[in-house]
């Protein structure tokens, strides 16, 4: 019987634009959905059928419970040189083989850089301004002189600062495993998060999800913050605790908060965050790009062409 590949989430319906997937429909029935599916049945059912099942990122967790109720499956093939919303032992112990992509990070940091200049300068709200009939209401905040928190210096963190150098911020950082040194060669000086979140005009999170980082910003780390700061978090978003940010933000307790994750996405028609005045949220957008999409999705079909060979 001829394969069948599911390719899942794909929002802007762009997938097989992205790449040539020519070989892979000439050996194999190749079925696309843009749409997303969070109910545990209706999922399993979608997606029964299916030998491949493409994900994007973490759009789609693959659960223990839900890869045992795809008796079919053979192969995941992830964006991203990660997902850990894959469950890998499962997937191991059904014999369902995991690939990923390649990935590079500028997307996210200069995401980080329009979120931090439009809360700054409140361009989404000027620009609502000028598209009702009005003019200037607002006064922006200057970046040049002031301080630049990064929690996380790796690979992003590092860019993250090395921008902010250029804007002529001055540059500190933290994370549990930073030392001074490599925070000098970014151009940070190290600090403790304590005194990051004290000092710090703008604070912008680049960690991975871990149970170290989970819910590592909540109400007393908020609380240290100057009411004139801003919180930026393009990573994930239970590193930040969803009610405490939200208490901070409706109190005024800092200026406000620019975010690309959240702890369940797509964020429900109902959050709190979408009627927020002084956040500016966007809706995981760090990765999506042009670039990095081809290169995702021009990964992903040499992963399964390379599959499809090996089964014959």
């Amino acid at each position: 019987m001829r394969v069948k590949i599911a390719v899942l989430d794909d929002y802007q319906g762009v997938a097989l634009q992205m790449a040539d997937w020519s070989q892979v429909a000439k050996r194999a029935q190749l079925d696309v959905f843009s749409d997303h599916l969070a109910d545990p049945g209706e999922l399993a059912a979608r997606l029964l059928p299916y030998d491949i099942v493409c994900v994007m990122r973490e759009r789609t967790p693959l659960r223990r419970a839900l890869i045992e109720q795809l008796p079919n499956l053979k192969l995941i093939a992830s964006t991203g040189p990660r997902n850990a919303s894959i469950d890998l032992d499962a997937a191991a112990a059904r014999g369902i083989k995991v690939v990923h992509t390649g990935y590079f990070g500028s997307p996210t940091v200069e995401l980080t850089w329009a979120l931090i200049l439009a809360g700054a300068r409140h361009v989404v709200a000027e620009a609502e301004q000028v598209r009702g009939g009005g003019w200037q209401h607002t006064i922006g905040d200057d970046l040049s002189g002031r301080t630049l928190g990064l929690i996380g210096l790796g690979n992003l963190g590092s860019k993250v600062a090395g921008i902010g150098l250029a804007f002529g911020m001055q540059v500190i950082a933290w994370s549990q495993n930073l030392t001074a040194e490599k925070a000098a060669a970014a151009g940070a000086a190290l600090v403790s998060k304590e005194e990051l979140l004290r000092r710090s005009d703008v604070v912008s999170i680049h960690l991975v999800l871990s149970e170290r980082s989970r819910g590592l910003i909540g109400a007393a780390e908020l609380s240290l913050m100057k009411r004139t700061a801003r919180l930026v978090n393009t990573s994930r978003g239970p590193i930040v605790a969803e009610a405490a940010l939200i208490a901070a933000l409706n109190a005024g307790q800092i200026a406000g908060a620019a975010i690309d994750v959240y702890d369940t996405e797509p964020l429900p028609a109902d959050h709190p965050y979408r009627k927020i005045p002084n956040l500016l949220a966007t809706p995981h957008i760090g990765y999506v790009s042009r670039a990095l999409y081809e290169r995702f999705y021009r990964d992903t079909v040499a992963n399964i062409l390379t599959w499809l060979d090996a089964q014959t």
